[in-house]
């Protein structure tokens, strides 16, 4: 039987270490941050947030904060915003841990 897209959020959530930088894309991979809860990685989402948390509850969300996939989205303290050319510069010069992309964004 296939795995759901939970499921797969999951498992790729159980191969990232404490400390890590990893950037997630939209759509599949955002649900990663989800299955974080328990760990310190620092999130980084390309539209230019470092610090980016999982998807806030119903009522609190701040329009301000949205991640690259346009859903609401909390900051971690200690959170960073940046310009897109410094966060794609912080994804093409090697800081990141891992990336975690969508099959779209795989070329």
């Amino acid at each position: 039987m296939p795995w759901t897209a939970d499921e797969m959020a999951r498992r790729v959530a159980e191969d990232i270490t404490d400390g890590w930088v990893v950037t997630v894309g939209i759509g599949l991979p955002l649900r990663v941050l989800s299955y974080l809860r328990d760990r310190r990685v620092w999130a980084h989402s390309e539209n230019g947030i470092l610090g980016i948390g999982p998807q806030p509850p119903a009522g609190q969300e701040d329009p301000d904060i949205v991640n690259a996939g346009k859903e609401f989205a909390t900051i971690v303290r200690g959170g960073a915003f940046m310009d897109s050319s410094v966060s794609f510069a912080l994804i093409r010069g090697g800081r990141l841990d891992l990336a975690v992309v969508g099959a779209y964004q795989v070329s």
